[in-house]
């Protein structure tokens, strides 16, 4: 029986013996699987990691060969300013600045201006919501064409410069600088000032004179093709024209209605490019010494709208002194407007086509000063109306002048005809009685034109003025909506030769008024002029230009601004009612004829005129009656 009991405990021993170790057995094939699987893992993660070693080991000696090669091809066409191009800067990238007038970008490549926007102003129209961009869409450059020491010929439009943008006060400051090495570059510099559209602009190197050929001068190019701003594209292409001045002072313009005009000048101190209302100028403190330039106009149908009105060129080259260029110079790009551009005091005023000589010495000193106050205080349609006015006052003495010449003209025809039928066969004899009888009569047949002569002056600088007034762009008056161009009220759905594709209706008021002007005072030359034998008939020629003056103002004003049609219309009525007061009130032909009657009792001093006339008539009488006697 106790034995039985020991076999039985040493059965449960060796149960639980054995089932121990089977438990630590097991444990450590889970332990060395675990093991396994992390020294697999391992294995394969650090396979990985080392592929990836490899791989990127790879990239950068495949990037590095690639850079390498790169530098090596870029060093082959640039030389020195593979430099430039193997910075971080050489990239599409611009550069913008802004002083709330004038809103720039400058493009890395090239280093120059590529978009120039005028704020404040719209394109076309008012509420076009188009602004007014001088340059934009690869429509100008500015290249400097480089000769290296080593033979090559580069452009500056196709390298790039690594921009700096920095302030000064409240400057703001951009530099651009192509670079042979990292003190060794071109640089253009643009310093752009609070609300002004005139910036100040530099050129100059440091270091390259062992890079660069200094033996002749860098040909600068700038070039600009012309957006159209107004809505008049016939209209702003004749007054877009290439302007510079040259020779301490003197200025001159290209062409604006050729084809293709080319002038070259020397000591060129600005180039303006100058469009109708706005304008784009390139000045220096360092004349040109010489200067290549070139208009192209753009305009072959002015019955089909355009984008550009012309192409504008200038080739200037830029000296160098001691081996490195120096050129301060200044951009302007804004309105062409004669207050804003006279108030820089460097002659920019001479780009307003205000006239020459006394045209515009009378627009400078007269009437734009007396039209500025009347504009700074009163709507512009009201101020072209009081403005005309006045020019008509004040010439009111002259129309007086004129038509009492015409009235003591008209008196004495009768006795003028009598001569004419008494000494018939004899023209000598009848201009020596007819200036007799103007001097007994105390009536200077000169005085009808010399009045007319002297509103020519007048005439013709308001001619000018008109079309030049910045301020008249976009300003509203009646149905006009733009004083400075057509006030169209009807499209027409075909093409006029010379008269457009509309109607404007200022031109016909204006016409209408010149109508009945020439039909007053024609009519009274006509009477108060004698007919001459052998000269045609002047009353029927007279007769004829009051139907064909209005009919070409009419032709002519249909695209012009219609503030100017509005100033003749204006003008013209005044006129009319100046003269029919002076015929009705003031000048009295019966008095007139009277007065002449006795001015024939009274012994007449002749004036230099008449005496020198009377001496003239009496020598070809005396060269006549000798060659009679010879015969």
């Amino acid at each position: 029986m106790e034995e039985k009991k020991l076999d039985a405990k040493s059965i449960v021993g060796f149960v639980l013996i054995a089932g121990l170790m089977i438990w630590m057995m097991f444990n450590n094939i889970e332990k060395e699987k675990k093991s396994m699987a992390a020294d697999a893992e391992k294995a394969k993660t650090e396979k990985v990691e080392k592929a990836r070693e490899t791989a990127v080991s790879k990239v950068i000696a495949d990037t590095t060969k690639t850079d390498s090669l790169r530098v090596k091809a870029l060093q082959g066409s640039l030389g020195a300013f593979a430099y430039s191009a193997s910075l971080p800067s050489a990239k599409e990238n611009v550069t913008e600045v802004s002083n709330g007038v004038l809103t720039l970008k400058i493009a890395n490549k090239g280093g120059y201006i590529t978009e120039a926007t005028i704020n404040g102003f719209e394109q076309f129209s008012k509420d076009s919501k188009k602004q007014v961009a001088l340059i934009q869409q690869n429509n100008a450059n500015l290249n400097l064409q480089i000769h290296t020491q080593d033979n090559r010929i580069l452009n500056t439009k196709d390298l790039y410069f690594e921009p700096t943008v920095t302030k000064e006060g409240a400057n703001d400051v951009v530099t651009m600088r192509l670079k042979a090495g990292a003190n060794q570059f071109l640089e253009y510099r643009y310093v752009l000032k609070p609300k002004e559209y005139m910036m100040d602009f530099a050129i100059r190197s440091q270091g390259l004179s062992s890079v660069v050929n200094t033996a002749k001068p860098l040909d600068m190019e700038w070039q600009l093709k012309s957006f159209r701003n107004e809505k008049s594209v016939s209209y702003e292409n004749r007054y877009t024209d290439l302007v510079y001045e040259y020779e301490n002072g003197k200025d001159n313009s290209l062409s604006a209605t050729s084809k293709l005009d080319e002038k070259s000048a020397e000591a060129v101190t600005y180039v303006a490019f100058k469009q109708h209302f706005f304008t784009s100028i390139l000045l220096t403190d360092t004349p040109f010494k010489t200067a290549q330039l070139k208009s192209e106009n753009l305009v072959h149908d002015e019955k089909i709208d355009t984008v550009y009105t012309k192409n504008f060129v200038a080739k200037l080259p830029l000296e160098f002194k001691n081996g490195e260029l120096n050129y301060n110079m200044n951009w302007y790009y804004g309105p062409s407007d004669y207050n804003i551009l006279n108030s820089y005091n460097k002659n920019l005023d001479e780009i307003m086509p205000l006239g020459w000589g006394i045209f515009g010495w009378i627009n400078r000193y007269v009437f734009i000063p007396v039209y500025n106050v009347l504009s700074d205080y009163i709507p512009h349609g009201i101020a072209i109306i009081i403005f005309t006015i006045l020019v008509r006052l004040v010439m009111s003495p002259v129309t007086y002048k004129s038509y009492l010449s015409q009235a003591k003209m008209k008196v004495l025809r009768p006795e003028i005809a009598e001569l004419n039928e008494k000494y018939g066969k004899d023209p000598m004899k009848k201009q020596q009685e007819t200036m007799k009888l103007y001097n007994k009569a105390g009536v200077n047949p000169m005085a009808g034109c010399l009045p007319a002569l002297m509103q020519i002056p007048v005439f013709y600088a308001l001619f000018q003025f008109f079309p030049s007034y910045f301020d008249l762009r976009q300003k509203s008056f009646l149905w006009a909506d733009d004083l400075s161009s057509y006030d169209s009220v009807l499209h027409l759905p075909f093409y006029i030769p010379f008269y457009g594709n509309h109607v404007s209706l200022f031109p016909i008021l204006a016409s209408v008024a010149i109508f009945f002007y020439m039909k007053m005072t024609t009519g009274d030359q006509a009477m108060s002029t004698p007919p001459q034998e052998g000269m045609p008939d002047m009353s029927k020629i007279m007769k004829i230009m009051i139907y064909v003056s209005p009919i070409m103002m009419l032709f002519f004003f249909n695209n012009y601004a219609s503030g100017l049609s509005l100033y003749y219309f204006i003008s013209n009525t005044i006129t009319i009612g100046i003269m029919l007061v002076i015929k009705n009130y003031i000048v009295n032909e019966e008095k007139i004829h009277a007065q002449i009657q006795e001015n024939k009792t009274k012994p007449q001093k002749q004036s230099k005129f008449q005496r020198k006339m009377q001496e003239m008539m009496e020598q070809a009488e005396a060269q006549k009656n000798a060659k009679g006697n010879k015969k």
